[in-house]
């Protein structure tokens, strides 16, 4: 390897420094450092002879799994673009991403129907268990390609645009090693349970940084509270990241240990307990600490386009509730004069792939434009008020209110719908609907609003709330519908 900041050398690094050290377990199967190297380049060789080259895209629809983790390290050592697709997404959804994608290979496991989709797309197909079987039969030995440059695309993730339109996030590698903190093994890290799937850049994220600090990386197969519990205290984890939403499955399952004297309730083993991507009441992070008596709380502010944007730690977390805290290290943060939070720095995306419009609208003088509308204390501590876009945010979820109305506008009964999110301690907001039957003695209800969704959304897209109206209010000129005015009318209706 040469001298660039590049993800393959994490790999490399950790291999020569600590071969025999877990890298990764998930259940009763592990990886090691040395291990995953080598099947890195195993698979590298494997990916290259089915035509995959430096630069090209490969989107993987895969669930977690250990089998993943030397095709992520392959194509990052080839110079190919990783492009994650989610394994619960409907296969029409799920052909929207990939095609988008533009990409020289779909690579799916059992659990998808990767093949039609590539059929549909006209992309070859390869299935993870094929490549699998195939790298097993190649060469340890690195492949001899050029290294990628630090400034190649590495990854590309994709997330909701407020029209609904797939947008394609492109990280480069320079921006995924510092984004994971390089020289971070000076510090005696340990153990970290990741609850997020590995299609999410949050896991990937978590996964670099424990990589980069040569330490393990812990996934659990399933995000319930018990199963999160019971993988911290197997492996002794020091850090722990959650959604508000499931942290909350893990408290609960800690109260119910503590209620029936079949465990301790607590987690002393976290050195570091953290939450972000939405609002973290302050109840929930008493609640925390008290679950983890030895943790310094944490609350994260980013974004997929921006990174670690803000954090808020140690007694700032229950001295400021409600704030995100101040710029993480390499992050200049600015309010435009409507209040909207940009962002500047190295950890930026380098855009949206080949969407140069959405990429010159967020992306401006070096600013990223967030959409987040945001306020400063007296002290500089930064707090998120609202959004400048309609796009909902979900338990760390993007939801297009426009892509989840073309669904619902097609239920039986249905005569005009609107989309939008309301406030929720738990899940940061809620995708609420709003409808205007077709006949008001003979409304579609909400069981059959949420039929109405299933194999066509994804699950945390389908309305979790259910409203009927007469009419929506829409802008006299353009007939746009009026989103903030009818959030303002339920919440006050919920508050008389």
């Amino acid at each position: 390897m040469g001298q660039g900041l590049v993800i393959g050398e994490i790999f490399a690094g950790a291999a020569r420094a600590v071969p025999g050290r877990a890298a990764a377990i998930l259940g009763d199967r592990s990886v090691t450092f040395a291990e995953l190297a080598a099947g890195g380049d195993r698979a590298a060789r494997a990916l290259l002879a089915h035509g995959v080259g430096p630069g090209d895209r490969v989107v993987c629809w895969n669930a977690t799994s250990l089998d993943i983790l030397p095709v992520f390290a392959a194509l990052a050592r080839i110079g190919a673009v990783y492009v994650p697709v989610g394994p619960a997404l409907p296969a029409d959804e799920a052909e929207a991403l990939a095609r988008a994608a533009k990409p020289a290979l779909l690579l799916g496991d059992g659990r998808v129907d990767g093949a039609r989709v590539a059929e549909r797309i006209g992309v070859p197909y390869l299935a993870l268990a094929d490549l699998t079987a195939a790298a097993d039969a190649e060469s340890a030995d690195p492949p001899e390609t050029p290294e990628p440059a630090e400034t190649d695309p590495h990854a590309i993730f994709f997330t909701s645009g407020s029209t609904g339109k797939p947008k394609g996030v492109v990280l480069s590698h320079r921006v995924n090693v510092l984004r994971s903190h390089p020289g971070s093994q000076l510090e005696p890290r340990g153990a970290m349970v990741c609850v997020y799937p590995l299609f999410h850049m949050g896991a990937w994220t978590i996964a670099l940084q424990q990589w980069q600090a040569r330490d393990t990386l812990i996934l659990v197969p399933q995000t319930d509270g018990a199963s999160i519990v019971a993988a911290v205290r197997e492996h002794s984890a020091t850090r722990l990241n959650c959604v508000p939403a499931v942290w909350e499955r893990v408290l609960s399952a800690l109260a119910e240990e503590e209620a029936t004297d079949s465990g301790p309730g607590t987690l002393p083993s976290l050195r570091f307990a953290d939450s972000g991507t939405s609002a973290t009441v302050p109840e929930l992070l008493q609640g925390i600490a008290k679950a983890a008596p030895n943790a310094t709380l944490r609350v994260f502010y980013g974004s997929t386009e921006a990174g670690n944007v803000t954090s808020l730690d140690g007694a700032d977390v229950l001295r400021k509730p409600g704030s995100c805290g101040v710029p993480s290290v390499f992050q200049h943060l600015a309010l435009d004069p409507e209040g909207e939070l940009c962002v500047r720095g190295p950890l930026l995306f380098d855009g949206y792939f080949d969407d140069p419009e959405a990429t010159a609208a967020a992306l401006q003088n070096g600013w990223y434009r967030t959409g987040d509308i945001a306020v400063t204390d007296d002290e500089g501590y930064l707090s998120i008020s609202g959004r400048s876009r309609d796009l909902i945010r979900t338990g760390g979820e993007s939801v297009a209110p426009s892509e989840v109305e073309r669904v619902l506008a097609a239920i039986e009964g249905v005569r005009d719908v609107a989309v939008i999110g309301l406030p929720d301690t738990t899940w940061g907001e809620v995708v609420c609907a709003v409808v205007v039957p077709d006949d008001p003695s003979s409304i579609p209800g909400p069981s059959a609003i949420r039929a109405g969704c299933e194999g066509r959304l994804a699950g945390h897209k389908h309305p979790r709330r259910v409203f009927y109206a007469d009419a929506l209010p829409r802008t006299p000129a353009t007939g746009q519908i009026q989103r903030k005015q009818l959030v303002d009318e339920i919440l006050s209706a919920r508050a008389s």
